[in-house]
């Protein structure tokens, strides 16, 4: 009798411990996501965008002030050698500043929300407003750039203005006033006539090297000359954007990666070397999305352009890190995950999908990019972990080491952007998202296509 009751009471110690060991098992077994792999709701995705916007109206006052006293100027009869804009990102005449105003201008036509629209009527008049007293007065400006105006009177570079510009234009598109067409004619006059290019008509610059081509200048050049067609209708506006796309990815895209190199230059010719920069892809790939959006669907070299962004999509999905960022260098693992390019990544491919230039199987690449990327806006609005403004260079020691702060104004846009259309993403009627299974074993998003389904009964 003691002895069955050994073994009933073995037995059951066996039971309970094998009910444990699978209970443990079966935890272990459950993914655990650093950053929650989970959908977002349209309302927790514009609360972002306005924290964002909010950070962006708070840094700067948008008036002139003496660079020497920091006090405002408000005699305009008498010319201050002294005067500059006032500091702040939201009173900048910058390229990081126009994909912002692009970006609210887009946020608006999305949402109806016209608080984001109200900052850029409100910046381009301050500048028109500010912009004569420094050219009556240009004699007496003693350099060639005006405090964070840059060289807004005269052009020397892309980055002058081209970005910056083409939100003008779709500012103007909506306001109709027409005391915004000297500066986009002049910006027209520069980038058409003006700026250094190669012998085929490739728009180049003399730096770093003699004769080089840098991925960036794509989204320096290409927004405006496809929205200057918009409003000109012109189509050679058209033509010249379709050129620089093409005729860059010819010395630039590199058909083993689908990607883009940060620049080539005529002396390294064929034998360049080849640095994979995140958001020199970013601004590749913005600058496709602004031209097939607007191109009608036949315009010649169109679908060389799309398959660009197509291949390019493929590539980017494999390379995404495992929380939903890209890499500063995106073929280095070992470099650190960088806002400015996941956010420009999560949009086009979030765009591409909403237009149906891309599959929507790639929903969950831009979703997981989105969440991703909300980690790194802060509290108050400031957008974290961007890559410093960064030169075309040669060396992986210089990429690799490159800072990245909130202070590197090239996140805000493209984070604005990729909000913006994670909204239109969520509320695509077009596609059913399947949600993840919290706790689930193994469970995924997924992205499918209502008409390629039956019609459920």
């Amino acid at each position: 009798m003691n002895k069955l009751k050994t073994i009933v009471i073995a037995l059951l110690l066996t039971s309970f411990a094998y009910v444990l060991n699978a209970q443990e098992n079966q935890a272990d077994r459950i993914p655990e996501y650093e950053i929650p792999y989970e959908l977002p709701s349209v309302e927790n995705v514009k609360e972002v965008l306005n924290r964002i916007r909010m950070y962006y109206e708070s840094t700067s006052l948008q008036h002139l002030i003496d660079s020497k006293t920091g006090e405002k100027i408000s005699d305009f009869n008498t010319f201050n050698p002294n005067a500059v804009p006032s500091p702040g990102f939201s009173g900048e005449w910058s390229y990081t500043h126009g994909v912002v105003l692009s970006a609210f201008d887009y946020i608006t036509k999305v949402t109806g929300d016209k608080t984001f629209f109200n900052n850029n009527t409100k910046f381009y008049e301050y500048v028109i407003e500010n912009l004569p007293y420094f050219q009556n007065n240009s004699d007496k400006i003693k350099s060639s750039k005006i405090g964070n105006w840059g060289r807004i009177l005269e052009f020397e570079a892309l980055d002058d203005c081209g970005s910056i510009t083409a939100a003008m234009i779709k500012t103007y598109l909506i306001t109709k006033d027409d005391k915004y067409l000297e500066i986009i004619n002049r910006t027209a006059e520069h980038i058409s006539n003006n700026q250094f290019r190669l012998e085929d008509g490739t728009l180049a610059r003399n730096r770093p090297q003699y004769k080089s081509v840098w991925a960036d200048d794509m989204y320096m050049s290409v927004p405006f000359l496809i929205n200057m067609g918009v409003l000109s209708g012109d189509k050679a506006y058209f033509d010249d954007a379709v050129k620089q796309v093409l005729q860059m990815a010819d010395r630039l895209y590199i058909r083993e990666k689908e990607l883009f190199d940060h620049g080539w230059n005529v002396t390294s010719g064929d034998y360049d070397p080849r640095f994979y920069w995140g958001r020199a892809n970013g601004w590749v790939l913005m600058s496709m999305a602004e031209v097939l959006s607007i191109l009608p669907e036949d315009y010649q070299g169109r679908d060389k352009i799309l398959h660009l962004y197509r291949s390019m999509v493929r590539s980017l999905a494999n390379l995404q890190d495992g929380d939903g960022f890209w890499h500063n260098l995106l073929d280095k693992n070992d470099t650190y995950t960088e806002t400015s390019c996941t956010a420009m990544f999560t949009f086009v491919i979030a765009k591409g999908i909403n237009e149906g230039w891309i599959s929507h199987v790639y929903g969950p690449v831009a979703l997981t990019g989105w969440n991703a990327l909300q980690t790194r806006v802060l509290e108050n609005g400031a957008v974290d972990g961007t890559c410093e403004g960064t030169t075309f260079a040669h060396d992986n020691t210089y990429y690799y080491h490159r800072g990245k702060s909130i202070y590197a104004t090239h996140g805000y846009g493209p984070v604005l952007y990729a909000g913006a259309e994670m909204i239109r993403l969520l509320q695509n009627n077009k596609i059913e998202i399947i949600n993840t299974n919290f706790g689930s074993i193994n469970s995924t998003f997924h992205f499918l296509l209502k008409s390629e389904w039956p019609e459920k009964k």
